[in-house]
């Protein structure tokens, strides 16, 4: 299963992540992204590769 990991540090939370994941990961509330649904996450590497600020890792 494959591990979401989201530096804090770098997110701006834009919401790019939660515009790309086609598995609904991620969720908007109150102004910051959060993982939501981190078991849905199938590899696909889509937030990883399209986070502006290179914020998110999907590890395996």
């Amino acid at each position: 299963m494959p591990k979401v990991i989201k530096d804090e540090s770098k997110c701006t939370n834009c919401g790019t992540c939660v515009e790309v994941c086609p598995s609904g990961v991620y969720e908007k509330q109150n102004d910051k992204v959060v993982i939501v649904n981190e078991d849905a996450c199938v590899a696909c590497r889509a937030c990883e590769s399209q986070c502006p600020e290179q914020a998110i890792t999907i590890e395996e």
